[in-house]
């Protein structure tokens, strides 16, 4: 699946759940590991006492050091065999230091630990974990604090219902990843599919209006959908979920009643105003889970910083 992956670090973490993930997947399948940090010290750049030649060697000096707490940090992990590289950068924005070495390095996955993010904040102030779901250009691997048990279960929220291309190919490319995921940690592989309940305004605006009737129709209609994707991919009838409701509270509930350890998902990357406004459906679902997550780009995506 995964041969060259990145892992983003975190100096200011008490564990380095990133790191955790990508030696796992690494010793798995073979794959070589780039371990990333980026740093940045606002007042190296802004003080008038230093000549820029003074600055650089400082800059360089926290580069090494942080490189050196890197190699410090791998004597605690057992890396017989692998194939590692570390790299430090100097950059002020995160999020774009990780992309462009995942571009440069052709990495096809990133792996960076997450936690909550505070509503209001996010919206101002767009973390680099959104940032990474919009613009990488490569699958990105969330790591929560759930552990990853052997025989576990892992969630594929599809969109079944959905005729039009563009959204059929995002299905097949969740489906492929999540059943290269779960064979890789033998685990469970499950399939959601979430539809939305009918509109309280035709209720109100047509009496006549059987909302259950509706509900029924809608319902059957993504089930056997699924149920098509299924027999497709050779999946199990009795891992397959259609809930009613929003996916970002149906997918973390499913999530929470298996005890998942991975939900594979799509994110179509949206940018933006709109995506300040309104925000996308990979971020509202990834604020609930207690899960890793892994996000997976449409056929074709291109990330912005690549142009």
């Amino acid at each position: 699946m995964y041969k060259n992956i990145l892992v983003v670090l975190d100096p200011s973490a008490d564990s380095q759940k990133a790191l955790n993930r990508g030696l796992k997947l690494a010793r798995l399948q073979s794959a070589s590991l780039t371990l990333f940090l980026s740093i940045y010290d606002f007042s190296y750049e802004m003080t008038t006492m230093l000549s820029g030649e003074e600055r650089e060697s400082m800059r360089s000096g926290l580069v090494e050091g942080h490189e050196q707490w890197v190699e410090d940090l791998l004597k605690d992990y057992d890396t017989r065999g692998l194939e590692l590289d570390i790299k430090v950068v100097w950059h002020h924005r995160p999020f774009e230091s990780i992309i462009k070495t995942s571009l440069e390095q052709k990495h096809d996955l990133i792996i960076k630990g997450t936690h909550r993010h505070d509503k209001l904040q996010s919206v101002i102030f767009t973390p680099t974990d959104w940032h990474l779901l919009r613009k990488a250009p490569c699958p990105v691997l969330l790591v929560k604090e759930h552990e990853w048990p052997p025989h576990g279960q892992v969630i594929a929220a599809v969109n079944a219902g959905a005729d039009d291309k563009p959204h059929q190919s995002l299905n097949e490319r969740i489906i492929k990843s999540a059943k290269g995921m779960s064979e890789l940690l033998e685990a469970h592989l499950h399939l959601v599919n979430c539809y939305p309940t009918a509109p309280l305004n035709m209720a109100i605006e047509i009496p006549e209006f059987d909302t259950s009737d509706y509900q029924a129709n809608v319902r059957n209609y993504h089930q056997e959908s699924l149920g098509k994707l299924a027999e497709e991919h050779r999946l199990l009838e009795e891992n397959l979920h259609v809930r009613e409701g929003l996916p970002e509270d149906q997918i973390p509930a499913l999530a929470d009643e298996l005890d998942a350890e991975l939900v594979v998902l799509g994110t179509i990357g949206r940018t933006g105003i709109t995506a300040a406004l309104l925000g996308n459906t990979a971020e509202h679902v990834i604020e609930q889970l207690n899960c890793d997550v892994l996000a997976i780009k449409p056929e074709g995506f291109k990330s912005p910083l690549a142009e």
